[in-house]
């Protein structure tokens, strides 16, 4: 999982995801333009309105998100008197739902990052700015200052820590997606994976933490079999066929295959998740600034206001994310060792 970059280890790694063609032209929408997809869907002040757009991977709701001013005014002055938060998201040429993507209108960038910034900038008083880049370039839009603040599924490494700050908003975990009729439980115990077939991505951490697991188990004399596909579409086949018992990936990707399998004949379930960062370490996805830009504070106490308001459980649970619920932002947390990042 983070030894490729997060966006490539999303789009490699999300087992089955079978029914993201039906965006694709949507998502081809993406293109180049990063401002074509930076519309915002909040109408009126105070209100932040998620899962809008989502071609059906979430729940619409409207959610009430007044200005908290005794945390906006720890803002840096200078975005403080601008007025808006430019958040950076790495979605394109084309895409990762359901974290970040172009909407069913063609145009406005939607997903559970671009919709959790707003939530923050709502928080601290200020007009969200969303801009979508590449990978690459959302970073780049950091170093430079273009950018205030990236929210796009970062993951909190201590090898980033020497350039940025964080303040910590989700779980990293990868997760097992089984049928909806198994009644097969992952349990956070590999030993459960004994006499199972897995698919898994080649050349993702998920598949070395799998391998690893194989290696495990044939010390006692059990099997673990592991099958790799071409593509989403092939592991969803044999998934539905009764190839494999279960695929291994992002979770956020399996979350949004199972919203898109939930009323066809081969509805999905998470049969449980695990850290992307292995046994001794829960992973964590951040907000994520210029070291010593001042920022990481105050979006941690955003984010801490929206736990404790409620407003971080309705958005999780709008994108069908809740397992990958904290519950508190840290600024700058334990992240992957520089020997894992």
């Amino acid at each position: 999982m983070h030894t490729l970059s997060l966006r490539s280890r999303l789009l490699r790694g999300t087992a089955a995801t079978a029914a993201a063609l039906s965006l694709a032209a949507a998502l081809a929408a993406c293109g180049g333009d990063s401002d074509a997809a930076s519309a915002d869907t909040a109408a009126v002040a105070g209100t932040v309105t998620v899962g809008a757009l989502s071609n059906g991977a979430a729940k619409e709701t409207g959610l009430k998100v007044p200005e908290v001013k005794s945390i906006s005014a720890g803002l840096p002055g200078k975005i403080k008197e601008r007025g808006t938060l430019v958040i950076g998201v790495g979605a394109l040429p084309a895409g990762f739902p359901p974290l970040a993507y172009v909407g069913d209108d063609q145009k406005t960038l939607t997903g559970a990052e671009p919709d959790l910034g707003r939530l923050v900038a709502a928080v601290l008083g200020l007009k969200p700015e969303i801009k979508n880049s590449t990978w690459e370039n959302m970073f780049v839009g950091i170093d430079s200052g273009k950018v205030d603040v990236a929210l796009s599924n970062v993951t909190d490494t201590e090898e980033r820590k020497q350039k940025y700050e964080f303040a910590s908003y989700r779980q990293d975990n990868l997760a097992f997606e089984v049928p909806k009729k198994s009644t097969w439980n992952f349990d956070g115990d590999y030993r459960n994976l004994a006499g199972r077939t897995v698919a898994v991505s080649a050349g993702t951490n998920q598949e070395k933490i799998l391998l690893e697991w194989k290696t495990k188990l044939a010390k006692d004399g059990k099997k673990l079999g592991i099958k790799y596909y071409r593509d989403s579409n092939a592991t969803a086949l044999a998934l539905a066929g009764g190839k494999i018992d279960t695929s291994f990936g992002p979770n956020p990707g399996i979350a949004y295959h199972i919203t898109q399998t939930a009323k066809t004949p081969n509805a999905t379930r998470n049969a449980g998740t695990y850290s992307g960062a292995g046994s001794t370490l829960q992973g964590l996805i951040a907000a994520t600034a210029k070291k010593d830009s001042g920022l990481a504070k105050p979006i941690a106490a955003a984010i801490n206001h929206l736990i404790r308001s409620g407003r971080y459980a309705d958005w999780l649970a709008a994108w069908n994310l809740s397992n990958e619920a904290v519950d508190t932002s840290r600024v700058n947390p334990p992240g992957l060792p520089l020997d894992n990042s």
